[in-house]
């Protein structure tokens, strides 16, 4: 559909890296503990708003390259790559810390909330690289829509992180403590995504698809 290959491998992927403690990880959880189920809710859909922004914004820069050159996907598959190894190379060798979960907000209305979480995914140029990095390579090079492909694929990932970060809102006491506390959970989970990143990198070198 769309030009889309291996997509079950994706969602597989997209649940690790949701698993995966991180920014938005930590700033749902510290909303949830310190403002309770609300809050940790608005963050939630304030995130995946942002997140479609992202897919929105990616897709369609990905579309005017393409239009421009023919050969600009298979440079941005190839590029994507590299990151992705470079990313999971860097996850595997540098160790957790104790997480540092935010505690102290200044707004508690839950568009405020809300608005709070859509700026900062939204700002946050980590996540549009990761997006053109990574949802790429399961779109075929000889797809005639691309555009399709990327939402349907962002739209995917989108679903799957927002059930986790349902999950998170619902247990975010003992997920919470454990993410704080735990350095070899943590370790274990960055580690895994991180030969998760250097596999798809690879994969996404080679293959000509």
């Amino acid at each position: 559909m769309f030009g889309i290959h291996d997509f079950g491998v994706f969602l597989a992927a997209c649940i690790v890296l949701n698993l995966t403690p991180g920014p938005d990880t930590f700033y749902i959880l510290g909303r949830s503990m310190a403002q309770g189920r609300a809050a940790g809710l608005a963050s939630v859909f304030g995130i995946a708003c942002g997140t479609v922004v992202h897919t929105l914004a990616a897709a369609l820069g990905i579309s005017a390259i393409l239009a421009a050159s023919a050969s600009a996907f298979l440079v941005i598959k190839l590029a994507g790559a590299a990151y992705l190894i470079y990313l999971g190379i860097r996850m595997i060798l540098t160790r957790s810390s104790p997480a540092a979960i935010p505690a102290d907000f200044s707004s508690s209305g839950f568009l405020a909330i809300f608005r709070q979480g859509l700026i900062t995914n939204v700002l946050n140029p980590k996540v549009a690289l990761f997006f053109l990095a990574f949802v790429p390579q399961f779109i075929s090079a000889d797809s005639t829509s691309k555009f399709a492909a990327f939402v349907t694929l962002g739209l995917s990932f989108v679903g799957t992180g927002t059930v986790w970060c349902l999950i998170l809102v619902r247990g975010s006491s003992w997920l919470g403590d454990r993410l704080r506390h735990s350095r070899s959970f943590s370790n274990w989970l960055n580690r895994g995504a991180g030969a998760l990143f250097v596999f798809l990198g690879i994969r996404l070198a080679t293959t000509k698809s």
